[in-house]
């Protein structure tokens, strides 16, 4: 019996995992370029996160950049932990450490990366990445009062 190989599909629309995503997809139901996206999953702490490259408001749809191990400077909250559904602490943020994406009401407008494992509920948030070295940035960043950052992020992207 013959071998049936199926090749007519499409895997993927760019051979380095920019993929469409539908906004109802996205945590972020209105998705903002260059800004960090997180898929939403059926089991907690699955999400997969990338960046988001493109908008298309006429067919509700974003490429996002899933790549794993890809560095994009980010926005990130330099916040550790909430108390009373505020924020409390605060903490320098340094290479290696690992960058949570944060659905806090507390968040800046405009940013969803903070250092704090969870949000201002107590809820676990999703890990997003890890801040690294890019030769642009010199860490510690912020320090123990609150701080936003632009921060090196390698974001963990589909796969990892």
């Amino acid at each position: 019996m013959a071998e049936t190989i199926r090749n007519d599909y499409e895997v993927s629309s760019q051979a380095d995992a920019h993929w469409e995503v539908s906004y109802a997809r996205m945590t972020d139901v209105t998705p903002t370029v260059t800004q960090p996206a997180l898929l939403t999953a059926l089991t907690a702490g699955t999400e997969i996160g990338g960046t988001v490259l493109s908008i298309d408001a006429s067919t509700s749809r974003a490429v996002v950049d899933l790549r794993p191990a890809v560095t994009y400077l980010h926005e990130v909250r330099n916040v550790r932990t909430y108390n009373a559904a505020v924020e409390a602490t605060w903490g320098a943020i340094n290479e290696g450490d690992r960058i949570y994406y944060d659905p806090s009401a507390t968040m800046p407008a405009g940013t969803v990366l903070s250092t704090s494992p969870l949000d201002n509920n107590g809820v676990a948030n999703p890990l997003w990445g890890t801040a690294v070295y890019s030769g642009r940035v010199t860490f510690p960043l912020g320090g123990a009062t609150a701080s936003t950052q632009e921060v090196p992020v390698m974001q963990r992207g589909a796969g990892a």
